[in-house]
């Protein structure tokens, strides 16, 4: 499907910001906003699905929200190595003095210094290292979390889509079936006129075209109702008109591209793709890390440290001076009031907790892989099914209405064959849709469009 090929352009997930200049030392910054968004006026010719789906992806603002939140973790995970490097600040001032002593008179002074201090951590017995990889790891999470935001908007858009097209259908096929009752309306009219049948085949044919008319009606709402959720997906005006393109109705369509994979292979693709269990995995490194983070707190650190340090008082005779220093410092908590051994036992009871979380992850998306399999393999089943109802409801309604035109049938038998036939037209329509929304659920489930 081109909805593939859409999803790796866009596989960072991605929404149009103007790039915002930073300094990017160590390279953390590599999430791209989307190019080439669409910019085309969906009110004026046809759209089809891959379009669709990047408008959503460009306007959608829980990815725009999901974007920023990369966007702040790999801040984040620049700022974890930013560690690696010394740190030196400058200080200066500059004070006006005055006293008055009582035997020696008064004194003025106009001093300023300026200071230069280096400090740079050499070594923390892995605190460090531990605090970038779970840095990075919060990073993975995060990237993982919004693409599984981006499969989610694509199967919103694309069950938006269908619901739209399939009710755009129901809405011709109710009209079809009011045509079809006018039909039989004015043919018991015509016969009743004739003195052929009684006012009650015409009173029926009549009832049964005024529903028909009702049905048209509900099935234009619907199709109002599904526009302006299409539109509200794609953050647009709910008025938004789609001129849509549809999926050919051939025999492959309701085909899995994998394949006539059995639900076990289908469940392990899952678990080897579905990013909320990659999310999932990555907060758990980042609990395992987090340990290390905290066992680091008992241990020493040790760091170099350079000075140099200037004053002079200018204005007057005193001279000025100036000194450095250089050396190793060694810091070693002695006693913290238990709080590392309670930060430590707490880190590895979230590193625990996050290994059910994995668990439970792959639990469910098994379940979900399961459920999605077995309703698009009924939906399949029924649509073929509806098919063949279809073609047998035709055939009984062409035969009812030459019956009554010939006096041989009676106004019910046309009416109910008129009935099922309506019927029938509108279930092949939802089971048409069906199979595509079960398929589309199906891929999503196993982390593949």
């Amino acid at each position: 499907m081109k909805i593939k090929s859409i999803l790796l352009l866009s596989a960072c997930l991605m929404v149009t910001y103007p790039s915002q200049a930073a300094i990017d030392v160590f390279s953390v910054y590599r999430a791209k906003a989307p190019q080439n968004c669409v910019d085309k006026d969906i009110g004026k010719g046809e759209i089809g699905l891959p379009e669709l789906i990047e408008i959503g992806l460009c306007n959608n603002p829980a990815l725009n929200r999901g974007y920023m939140e990369v966007k702040a973790s790999e801040a984040s995970f620049g700022k974890s190595k930013s560690e690696y490097l010394p740190e030196v600040s400058v200080s200066g001032s500059i004070t006006d003095t005055f006293s008055k002593h009582e035997t020696e008179g008064t004194s003025k002074s106009d001093p300023y210094s300026g200071n230069i201090a280096l400090s740079w951590l050499l070594y923390d017995f892995g605190g460090r290292g531990a605090r970038v990889e779970r840095e990075r790891a919060y990073l993975d999470q995060t990237q993982f979390t919004y693409n599984a935001s981006l499969h989610d908007t694509i199967l919103s858009i694309h069950t938006a889509y269908l619901e739209l097209l399939s009710s755009e259908e129901v809405l011709k096929s109710a009209k079809t079936s009011e045509a079809s009752y006018k039909k039989s309306y004015e043919e018991s009219s015509r016969r009743y006129e004739l003195g052929l049948v009684s006012l009650s085949d015409k009173l029926q044919a009549r009832t049964s075209y005024e529903q028909s008319r009702l049905e048209v009606v509900t099935a234009q709402n619907t199709v109002k109702q599904n526009q302006g959720n299409l539109a509200t997906i794609l953050n647009l005006s709910p008025d938004t008109p789609f001129n849509l393109k549809r999926p050919p109705k051939d025999k492959d369509i309701a085909k899995l591209e994998s394949g006539d994979r059995s639900v076990q292979e289908l469940m392990q693709i899952a678990l080897d793709l579905r990013p909320e269990l990659k999310s999932s995995e990555s907060a758990m490194r980042a609990a395992k890390e987090n340990i290390d983070v905290a066992k680091a707190l008992n241990m020493p650190t040790i760091s170099a440290t350079g000075r140099f340090a200037y004053d002079d008082d200018w204005k007057y005779d005193n001279p000025y001076q100036y000194g450095s220093s250089a050396g190793l410092s060694l810091s070693m908590p002695l006693f913290t009031g238990f709080s590392n051994t309670y930060n430590i036992a707490q880190a590895k009871y979230q590193y625990n907790q996050s290994k059910f979380s994995v668990e439970e992850t792959k639990e469910s998306i098994k379940n979900e892989v399961w459920s999605a399999y077995q309703n698009y393999k009924t939906a399949v089943t029924g649509y073929e099914i509806s098919k063949q109802v279809l073609a047998s409801a035709e055939e009984a309604e062409r035969v009812a209405f030459a019956m009554y035109q010939v006096g041989k049938g009676d106004i019910l038998t046309l009416l109910t064959a008129s009935a099922n036939l309506a019927s029938a037209r509108k279930e092949v329509i939802v089971s048409f849709y069906g199979v595509l929304k079960s398929k589309s659920t199906l891929y999503r489930a196993i982390g593949r469009f």
